[in-house]
């Protein structure tokens, strides 16, 4: 694990947690009512004196040498490969990327260099991602010998992984493809050779997780997947083996489901092929859209108007937001919505959700967690569950997003424009591949038929031949649902929900200043503080590395709130994002977030219209019954009792019987305690109740789905059911962690 301990420290090095920042920080209302409430459990006086601690020192000393006969200057400590890249040569690379210590271990960038001074053939091979520049130095990159040497190690290469390029889902992004096509590489040897070593074969197809999928025959021991789950301190994945038989895999060869895998992507959005990749599902949203037989809904989250370009060569940070709407228009979705307007609701519950755990009216603890993030969540569940009783009960705006739609006026709006008594088909844009997990959670679940990352919808544009960087930047979204502030597209970033919370809070308290907040924003890993004066202080916490180093000490008890976004850079560095190696990628995007705030109408979460109107019309108000229902989850330590029975009722909701059945020992007695279902013994009886006695639950356009709710979001397995009744479970583990007793009883 020798790589995982090298990118550990060379992570230490790079992060920075920045102390004694203070900024005004607190909740937001609706009505002026509330604002005297917040007022009395805040107070009125905020402190925004907030510090920066100054960047170290940059040399200005710069080294000059000459690249292909070309002289180039770089900074002192440059590689030979920025050198290389500063004069516009080139050389391939298949293990860099700049976010961490170069190992050098593809070799693809091997470069001629001369030392200056020395004799005429005194040249040697070197390594350009890790060799540093020296005065005088000449560096050739392409020669027929380097050339040659990068054609055999190709085929090698290809010697190890499947010819399988047509159905891979990484074809048309893959460096090794690219690679191989540029240099017309074939293969040398008719047999492949197997991955792993003889004596410990490994698991080599892996499709358990909801999020990611490993196919680790594809897989050229790169590392940068280790690389990128030991920067984000979940050390999931890590080396096996040594010499041929190397290989990433899970402890002890575990499927990915059953390891402390988060689901934050990063291990994909570093793979350069296509070993690592998310849960392909554009296929069956394709086949929806083809079908044209349901009323189709789609949402796009903050972080992918800015970074789909890329994809078709727009400078990343371009704002796309035209442009998607009307690819997504092209597609055949009926109507297309703005996950910025649920952040937007998000806020509104959230921050009322905080003022009720300040006057002590509500169950849970301070300081409070926000629960925007999945992949924090899911760390949360498998590694601190001590911290369950912090977490926000407040649902994403994904899914929030998902309820509304599903359930609110725009459902009820179709239902009665349309013949159609079918719910429609909701689909998510996010920039994150948790999001995929986060979609079939217990609560959850239903809200949302398909979640497509960035990528996966570049992947839709692309087999349909819209040209998109050519389309007009004047899509609009549809109404209602489509309307936000510039508060709403700042949940792209990180900081950006605490800087949403500050605009509101500001206002709700009377208190002049800035709506901007740049202390808070930043991409890099670490950790930003405000200070709320006469109250406490609020963290906005950029990566779950941060946050695991933060959590190590009593230091976050002292905060009213904390942000955490498990991805560098909040979800603009998502695992679903388009891949790059431009060590600048989340500066530019985070700059596109940001001119979208600078630019929009209103700038304030508490200012939109639509979110107004559908407190009026539907919810009532933040935190009501139905808002309680729709809007908020609960939680539970993975593996629990509670977590086992949260699924298995799930999946009964869904008429799931396999899902149900698979939760359960062979010998699992689920009493009902009712006349009419009594008791079933095994798995067999289990899925015939849930698949023939059970009532089929016909989900109509606009009518609320029944679901069972754990009564408490902290603990217990009380649970009110989908018609109202409340009851208790008794649930029995066996050793392997599958129920082999349920027992219903009512309160």
């Amino acid at each position: 694990m020798h790589h995982q301990r090298e990118a550990q420290q060379n992570a230490a090095e790079v992060r920075r947690i920045s102390h004694k920042k203070k900024q005004k920080m607190n909740i937001n209302a609706i009505t002026k009512k509330t604002i005297g409430k917040i007022a009395i459990g805040l107070g009125r006086a905020m402190s925004t004196n907030i510090t920066r601690q100054a960047p170290p020192a940059i040399a200005n000393a710069l080294v000059s040498l000459r690249v292909d006969g070309r002289p180039v200057k770089v900074a002192e400590g440059a590689t030979l490969l920025d050198a290389i890249n500063t004069s516009g040569s080139h050389v391939p690379t298949l293990c860099y990327h700049p976010e961490f210590q170069p190992k050098a271990v593809c070799r693809m960038c091997l470069v001629n260099v001369k030392e200056a001074n020395a004799t005429a053939n005194a040249s040697k091979l070197l390594p350009a991602c890790r060799t540093k520049v020296e005065e005088g130095q000449e560096v050739t990159t392409n020669s027929e010998d380097i050339k040659a040497f990068r054609r055999r190690d190709l085929q090698f290469l290809l010697n190890r992984h499947p010819n399988d390029c047509m159905r891979c889902e990484a074809a048309g992004n893959c460096k090794l493809q690219s690679l191989v096509q540029e240099e017309c590489v074939e293969d040398m040897w008719p047999t492949k050779t197997s991955r792993g070593s003889d004596e410990h074969p490994h698991l080599l197809l892996d499709h358990t997780s909801p999020s990611i999928w490993r196919d680790m025959s594809k897989c050229i021991e790169c590392g940068l997947c280790v690389d990128a789950c030991s920067a984000q301190k979940i050390n999931a994945i890590g080396f096996a083996e040594r010499g041929s038989g190397m290989l990433p895999i899970t402890a002890f060869d575990k499927p990915l489901s059953e390891t402390g895998c988060i689901s934050c992507g990063q291990c994909i959005l570093r793979c350069p092929v296509g070993a690592l990749i998310e849960r392909p599902d554009w296929h069956r949203v394709l086949d929806v859209l083809d079908d044209r037989k349901r009323t189709t809904i789609v949402q796009t989250a903050p972080a992918t108007r800015v970074a789909i370009g890329e994809e078709f060569g727009l400078e990343p940070g371009s704002v796309s937001t035209g442009r998607m709407i009307n690819a997504l228009r092209e597609l055949g979705f009926d109507y297309v919505t703005d996950t910025n307007f649920s952040a937007d609701l998000t806020i509104m519950e959230e921050a009322h959700e905080l003022l009720q755990r300040l006057q002590g009216k509500r169950e849970g603890a301070l300081p409070l967690f926000t629960s925007c993030c999945p992949g924090w969540i899911n760390y949360v569940e498998i590694n601190r569950p001590d911290l369950i009783p912090h977490l926000s009960t407040t649902k994403s705006p994904q899914q929030m997003h998902g309820a509304i739609a599903r359930n609110g006026p725009m459902a009820k709006q179709i239902a009665a424009q349309t013949s159609e008594s079918e719910e429609p088909y909701i689909v998510s844009i996010m920039p994150c591949t948790a999001k995929k997990d986060e979609s079939v959670r217990p609560g959850n679940r239903g809200d949302i038929d398909a979640v497509l990352t960035t990528r996966e919808l570049a992947k839709l544009i692309r087999h349909r031949d819209i040209p998109f960087a050519s389309l007009s930047n004047d899509g609009e979204y549809d109404s209602p649902m489509g309307e936000s502030s510039g508060a709403g597209a700042i949940f792209g970033a990180s900081g950006g929900v605490l800087e949403a919370a500050l605009r509101t809070a500001a206002d709700t308290l009377g208190l002049d200043g800035s709506i901007e907040h740049e202390q808070l924003r930043g991409v890099d890993r670490g950790i930003k503080v405000a200070s709320i004066k006469g109250v406490g202080s609020v963290a906005a916490v950029s990566s779950i590395g941060s946050a695991i180093e933060l959590l190590n000490t009593d230091h976050w008890k002292k905060f009213l709130m904390i942000e955490v976004m498990a991805c560098p850079g909040g979800c603009l560095g998502g695992g679903g994002e388009p891949k790059s190696d431009d060590k600048d990628i989340l500066k530019r995007r985070m700059a596109g977030i940001y001119s979208i705030d600078k630019n929009a109408p209103i700038r304030k979460s508490h200012e939109n219209k639509e979110v107004q109107q559908l407190y009026k019309d539907f919810l009532s108000f933040p935190l009501s019954e139905i808002s309680e229902r729709l809007l908020h989850t609960s939680y539970a330590p993975r593996g629990s009792p509670r977590e086992k029975l949260s699924r298995f009722l799930s999946a009964v909701d869904a008429r799931d019987d396999e899902g149900a059945a698979n939760l359960c020992s062979d010998k699992c007695v689920w009493n009902t305690n009712t006349e009419k279902f009594g008791a079933a013994c095994g798995k067999v009886d289990i899925a015939c109740l849930i698949r023939e006695k059970l009532p089929l639950v016909e989900r109509k356009c606009g009518e609320e789905f029944p679901r069972h709710r754990l009564i408490s979001s902290v603990h217990g397995t009380d649970v009110i059911g989908p018609d109202g009744s409340k009851h208790h479970f008794e649930i029995v583990l066996d050793n392997k962690g599958l129920i082999k007793g349920l027992t219903r009883t009512p309160l």
